[in-house]
Formats: structure tokens, sequence, C-alpha cells
């Protein structure tokens, strides 16, 4: 990388850094989801395991109880949630969550020694119907791993598009609700950034570092600023909790002479995390022509995202969400565009018979 990316790269990376404390890591879109298990007597239970699920959306989280009965899941989109609650010799406890605010979730649950009379109730249904007005689409990680986006240049909005019922995309990476072109917002960890997604004008962030979006179509509420048409809301990964390294290598090389490569890692403990995703691509048609076979289509991308958490208390905590972005492309022509440019210019080949 030539010097002066490098040193535009570092003097980004230091303003993130001086603006991160100014941000709070449960603000946006997701929550901490805490509490106690104790048996009948008020006991602790250490050792028990604690497992939220939506079916819908895909998000599955566990987590065990520490030796004060103590549990902690970190980084929890705004969803209802079905909670399972387990250990030995202890009947399973069940219930459901619905999580809706930033401010952190505190359970305090008992379970009842196996074998004794119980009865378990289970606060709505099984499908965990949402008492929501607005019409919207929820993803989480575990969904669109397996969806076969079409395009790696603009992978977010091809994942917004292929997943979401009355979101068409175009040629250049953007995503239009409901037939409107100007009315959509796209915020990250509830920071609002710009609308403009296409890869032409903007990159996007790397595919890897989202954990959950909430896509909300058709009439959002006032709270997000009067748009009309589209709201995304994303939630990125996060390392807090992962007391073992987790991480991915992914490569793969296609057609149009396109390659991929890219890696995230997380690591954190109870009070902090470290999340990093990179990824990079090469492609002979990096952007959508109106013809198959095109020349001047080469083009290159490479992205870097860092999610930083700090918890200093129930309440009070830090994020820092660090990015880089780069891409080069080349404006695409088609032959028949290169020979009238050719001819224009006074440099066409001398005309040839045709038989």
């Amino acid at each position: 990388m030539p010097f002066c990316y490098r040193l535009l790269a570092a003097a980004f990376l230091g303003a993130c850094l001086l603006s991160g404390s100014a941000l709070q890591a449960e603000s946006g879109g997701s929550t901490a989801l805490t509490g106690s298990v104790t048996d009948p007597t008020g006991a602790v239970v250490p050792n028990a395991r604690v497992e939220i699920h939506n079916p819908v959306s895909g998000f599955d989280r566990v987590a065990v109880s520490d030796s004060s009965g103590q549990f902690a899941i970190a980084n929890v989109p705004f969803n209802p949630y079905h909670l399972t609650v387990t250990a030995k010799g202890f009947s399973a406890y069940v219930q459901d969550v619905d999580v809706r605010s930033a401010v952190p979730v505190a359970l305090s649950i008992t379970l009842q020694v196996a074998g004794s009379t119980e009865t378990v109730s289970v606060e709505a249904a099984g499908d965990l119907i949402e008492n929501d007005p607005i019409s919207h689409t929820d993803l989480d990680k575990a969904i669109f791993d397996k969806l076969p986006l079409e395009s790696a240049s603009s992978s977010l909005s091809s994942l917004v598009t292929l997943a979401t019922p009355g979101v068409a995309a175009d040629s250049n990476g953007l995503f239009h609700g409901l037939g409107d072109h100007a009315e959509n917002s796209f915020s990250l960890d509830g920071q609002p950034i710009t609308d403009q997604q296409s890869k032409v004008f903007s990159n996007q962030v790397p595919l890897d570092s989202v954990q959950s979006l909430e896509v909300v179509a058709g009439a959002p509420p006032a709270e997000y600023g009067g748009k009309t048409s589209l709201v995304i809301n994303v939630t990125t990964r996060s390392g807090q909790g992962m007391a073992t390294p987790h991480g991915d290598v992914t490569a793969s090389y296609g057609a149009f002479g396109s390659s991929n490569a890219g890696f995230s890692f997380g690591y954190g403990g109870a009070n902090w995390g470290n999340f990093i995703a990179a990824d990079g691509l090469n492609s002979g048609r990096f952007l959508d022509p109106p013809e198959f076979s095109v020349m001047h289509d080469r083009g290159n991308q490479e992205n870097i995202f860092d999610r930083v958490d700090y918890k200093f208390s129930a309440a009070d905590s830090i994020l820092a969400n660090l990015g880089f972005t780069r891409s080069w492309f080349q404006n695409p022509n088609s032959f028949d565009q290169n020979s009238i440019t050719s001819t224009a210019l006074g440099c066409s080949p001398t005309p040839q018979a045709v038989h």
C-alpha cells in the first residue's frame, strides 16, 4: 500500500479511537441479556446452560452460568426470543423474552428440582408473534451465510434484495424499497450513515462483520426521521464473551477472473471483546454493464472492519467501530461503444467488404 494510503488509514483509525468514547456499546439495535440462576432455596446453580433462540431470524446463543450462578449474553439484537435453561438434576426452565430496548435485560431464574411438581408458563406462541405494527424482515448470520449472493462487490445490497419482499436492486448495487428511489436509511449499530450504498459512489461494510439485520419496509415509524421507504438496521459482530477465539478464513475464484479472500476473528472476555473482519476482491466484471461481453471492466475492493467493546458496569459500556475501505474500478465499455468512439476520433480501421 502506498505511503499516502497508510498515512490516511492511520489518521482515520486514530480519529475513530479518539471519538469512540462518545459511543455506547448497548445503543442502537442490540443489548445484553444477563441474569442469575438459583434453586428453590435460593442457592446459586453453576454450570447451567442458558440458550436464547429466535426461529424466524435464526439467532441462537448459549451461555453457561459461572460459580456464582451469573450468566451474560452480549450483543443481542432487538427481537423476541425463546429462552431455555437446563442444569443437571433440575427440570428445564422455559420462557419468552422480548428484547426491545438498549437497556440490558436482567433475569432472575429459579430452577425446580427434577421430579417435583411444577407448572411451566410460556409467554407468547411458538412462532414468537411480534406486537409490532411495522412490516419488517429479520435475518441473522446463520441464515444469510446460506444465501447464494449474486454480487461480490455489493454483497450487503444483494443480501437485502434477496431476503426482503418488495425490495429491488439496480445494476450498481443500490436497493429500492417499494419503488422509492430516494428515501432509504442505513444504520450501523444505531449510527446512521449515508443512504448511498452503490458500488459506484461508496463501498459497503464487509458482510462477515454483520451479525444480524432488520429491514423495515413500507411505512417506518417516526423514530427513523420521516423516511417513507426502507430502513436497514445492522448489528455488527462482537467478540465480547468469546472466551475461546473464533475465526474464519475464506477464498474463492470464479468466472471473469474474480478472486475473493477474507478472514474474520473474534476474541474477548466477560467485559471486553474485539472482532475484526477483512476481505478483498479482484474481478474482471466489477460493475454490472448492460451487455454480457464487455471490455474495460476490471476492479478491486478492500475492506477492514474492527469492533472494540468494553463494559464498565451493567449500565455503562463503550463501543468503537473502526473501518477502512477502498475500491478502484474501470468504467466498462461494450465492443460496439468502443467501435463508435474510434470512428468518431477518426481511428476506425479500413472498411472491409462484407461477404
